[in-house]
């Protein structure tokens, strides 16, 4: 019963607390309605301009706001103008009539000339000018004669009036519950501060007990601007505040010293909580009410003070949060900008994920179509060239129901093979069938004409129903490839930046005992063998110190080898400098080529290609085009072209292969072809993936010996679908991949064995530099041919060896 007791109290407890939430939410809603959908801070904004007076006489904000209600929202606009009038009549007559006055003007103006204006914001300020001067100079009339005083004074409020419209049109758009643009400008915000002290000017005036409105409400504006932007901007706005209520009274000037000193010190103690930024107003207050005591006394700030900080403790940490996203340089700015980055890149990735699926989808229809047309293809092509036969013979033949009806299986099974042998061009087998054709059919020779007459139309569709197969099947691998390019483009997208604290602070406390100063660190990624970091330093004399100091540092600390990936600026001595730290490739590559065109001519119908994929894989290829010259020159540069691109969009090198296969073949009806030898090689493993397309044979060596690599697959052009088989190497430190053109192997000695010799030749060769390998395999090719080039020559070596950084890491003993 207990138990049950103290679950129903629970459960009571809850229900309360759900209603004191919604409760809680709905008046927060009735609010939020009140002030910026109907209104009510216009309004209540409007009644304090009303009052607000500078310089004695100028009330330039009065007017000035309702302009901007017209403009920006003209529905509250008449509400606005009663409040404004209203907060002039609490003021004195004069401010009262001044306003109602100008205000009238102003309405009737817009109401007459610029309502049916789609732009009147300059016509507004043109308007309002007009209206102040009258309105100002028609009190000035009836209160006697003008002095020049006078007309100094209608003028200045006139122009201040236009220059403050302006102001006010930026700041409308923080006044209603419609949101603003995430980046909020610099201007805006003065403008925002602008609004606020004439605001604040507007409670001149009005106590209680002794406590000055005016006075709580900018010390409340200077701690919480102090706790939101810190020292620089809370000092800032005091001093603007400060001035403002100067303005109304010299009586306020000592406010201009002790707003900046309240913005100061609170801004340097932000870093604690409220309490420190509210300890650094007592403070400022005690200092200026000792300093000023004469003027103000200290009990009287002391008082004002206290009424502030309790208005700003009692503000809740979410609606400062709210205003600090709005102002640019504050953590919260910079979280919402963050959290903005990320939405629009998961809304990014998450579209790039439906063209994935949209491509892979349309592949899968293309592959499916294929596969269910396969089956019934050969059975409807033979139907299709059977009936166009037996339409000009059997159609008039009076046996036709004796050979179509009663003994369809038998002829159908004949004709067939009758077919097939007039297309295998076997004279036995097609004197056979015609003999069984004999048997049962009186037109047997009209019969076998037909067939050979249509002959070449069957297997003219047939070759265009092969060559759409392929178009098909070529567009399906395309798309697949393509989806699988964007789904791993939307992972990439999709990668946080990930938190590194430990890893952050080793680097910080190692930077500090080097007696470096650190401005600024971003880890990226602190992968193995992908670490990617960047910092900025400051030095009064640079002397290597990224290359000689901090790589062997970051080495030692992630146990890998760092070495500095680009450094800005590169040539200042002196100063900021930029290093941007990588993981640096286990292996690097070093390349060599030498070529010759046939008889020694310009153009060569040889290509190659050296080109790096990402950080850790490298792309080396021969192309051999077929004959000589500028076609076989265009042939294989064409190839190596479209395997670039293919290869650099990210598709698999065993697609990228088909693709182009099947554009090469499709492309044109010539009997054009190019061959291709490729290999990928991994510099973080390292391994090669040879893909050998009518290649001839490569070479790797290896301390000495000559290890061949071999290939099967014919070349490019000449079939519209094969598979290519790849070969799979395993590379050591210091190995060398030699990749020849087919033209390497020709020669005058036809009862020599060029591989052979070839071989022989690599394991003389004394030294191990690539270009000079490459020099000498050609020189030694060429002089076996007594001088003569007798076909295209090119030569690709490619040595492998286990990269080294310039200062190696030095044992450094950090925290674990």
């Amino acid at each position: 019963m207990d138990m049950l007791s103290k679950v129903s109290t629970l459960t009571t407890e809850q229900l309360k607390f759900n209603r004191l939430q919604q409760m809680n939410q709905s008046i927060k809603k009735v609010m939020v309605r009140k002030l910026f959908d109907q209104g009510w801070l216009l309004y209540i904004i409007g009644f304090f301009l009303g009052r607000a007076i500078i310089l004695s006489s100028l009330s330039p904000f009065a007017i000035a706001f309702l302009a901007a209600t017209i403009i920006t929202r003209k529905q509250s606009a008449f509400a606005v103008f009663l409040f404004l009038s209203m907060g002039a009549l609490s003021v004195h007559m004069t401010q009262f009539i001044y306003i109602l006055s100008s205000g009238i003007i102003l309405m009737f103006i817009y109401k007459l000339f610029l309502s049916k204006k789609a732009k009147i914001s300059g016509m507004m300020v043109a308007a309002a000018l007009f209206s102040s001067m009258v309105g100002r100079g028609t009190f000035y009339f009836f209160e006697g004669q003008i002095v020049a005083y006078d007309i100094a004074i209608l003028v200045t409020e006139a122009v201040l009036s236009g220059f403050l419209i302006m102001i006010f049109l930026q700041t409308f758009p923080y006044l209603s519950n419609n949101r603003p643009a995430l980046k909020v400008k610099v201007e805006e915000i003065i403008c925002l501060v602008i609004l606020v002290t004439a605001v604040l000017t507007g409670l001149v005036g009005l106590e209680t007990a002794g406590v000055g409105f005016e006075q709580v409400g900018s010390k409340y504006f200077v701690l919480l601007s102090a706790l939101i932007a810190g020292a620089t901007v809370g000092s800032a706005i005091g001093v603007i505040v400060g001035l403002m209520l100067s303005l109304v009274s010299t009586f306020h000037l000592y406010q201009v010293s002790l707003l900046a000193l309240a913005g100061l010190l609170g801004g340097l103690l932000k870093a604690t909580n409220k309490y420190g930024v509210v300890m650094g107003m007592f403070l400022a207050s005690i200092l200026i009410g000792l300093y000023q005591s004469e003027v103000i006394q200290v009990q009287s700030l002391l008082l004002e003070a206290l009424a502030a900080a309790v208005l700003f403790v009692l503000t809740p940490k979410k609606l400062i949060k709210r205003i600090a996203a709005f102002v640019p340089g504050t953590e919260e700015e910079k979280e919402a900008q963050e959290q903005y980055v990320k939405k629009v890149r998961n809304a990014t990735a998450e579209r790039v994920e439906r063209f994935s699926e949209m491509f892979q989808a349309l592949s899968h229809s293309f592959a499916y179509y294929d596969a269910e047309a396969k089956s019934h293809e050969s059975t409807s092509e033979m139907d299709e060239y059977l009936s166009r036969v037996t339409e000009k013979t059997c159609q008039t033949c009076l046996k036709k129901h004796n050979c179509w009806v009663n003994n369809f299986d038998r002829t159908y099974t004949v004709l067939q093979d009758t077919i097939q042998s007039i297309e295998d061009h076997d004279l036995s087998q097609l004197n056979l069938n015609v003999g069984k054709l004999k048997n049962f059919c009186i037109k047997q020779d009209q019969m076998v004409d037909q067939m050979r007459y249509e002959l070449s139309f069957y297997q003219a569709n047939k070759r265009l129903k092969q060559q759409v197969k392929e178009s098909r099947k070529f567009v399906s691998e395309q798309l697949s490839g393509v989806s699988e390019v964007m789904n791993n483009f939307a992972k990439e997208i999709l990668k946080e930046r990930q938190e590194h604290d430990w890893h952050e602070e080793e680097i910080k406390r190692m930077i500090q005992e080097l007696n470096l100063t650190l401005d600024r660190l971003e880890l990226y990624s602190i992968e193995n063998g992908n670490i990617d970091l960047e910092m900025t330093l400051h030095f009064n004399e640079y002397h290597g110190e990224g290359e000689k100091l901090i790589a062997p540092m970051l080495s030692e600390l992630f146990d890998e080898s760092i070495v500095i990936d680009s450094e800005d600026p590169s040539d200042q001595r002196s100063g900021y400098r930029t290093f941007n730290f990588t993981s640096i490739k286990r292996y690097q590559l070093e390349t060599g080529v030498a070529h010759a065109a046939k008889n020694g001519s310009f153009l060569s119908g040889d290509s190659y290609l050296m080109l790096e994929l990402g950080k850790s894989r490298y792309a080396v290829a021969i192309s051999d085009g077929m004959g000589n010259g500028e076609r076989a020159y265009l042939e294989s540069s064409e190839t190596l072209k479209l395997l670039n691109q293919i290869l650099q969009s990210g598709i698999n090198e065993r697609v990228a292969i088909q693709s182009i296969n099947s554009i090469l073949s499709l492309r044109t009806s010539d009997e054009i072809y190019a061959t291709l030898d490729l290999a990928i090689i991994d510099l973080q493993e390292p391994r090669a993936n040879f893909l050998k397309i009518g290649a001839s044979i490569s070479y790797i060596i290896r301390a000495g010996s000559v290890y061949p690599v071999e290939g099967s697959n014919v070349p490019i052009g000449i079939l519209d679908d094969f598979d290519i088989d790849p070969v799979n190497e395993s590379l050591k430190d210091g190995d060398i991949l030699v990749m020849f053109s087919d033209g390497m192997l020709e020669t005058t000695r036809h009862e020599e064995n060029r591989e052979i010799w070839l071989k022989r030749k690599l394991k003389e060769i004394e030294t191990s530099d690539p270009q000079e390998m490459a020099d000498l395999i050609l020189e030694e090719v060429i002089r076996s041919n007594d001088g003569r080039i007798l076909d295209d020559m090119t030569v690709l070596v490619t040595r492998v060896e286990k990269s080294k950084p310039k200062w190696a890491s030095f044992a450094y003993s950090y925290s674990v």
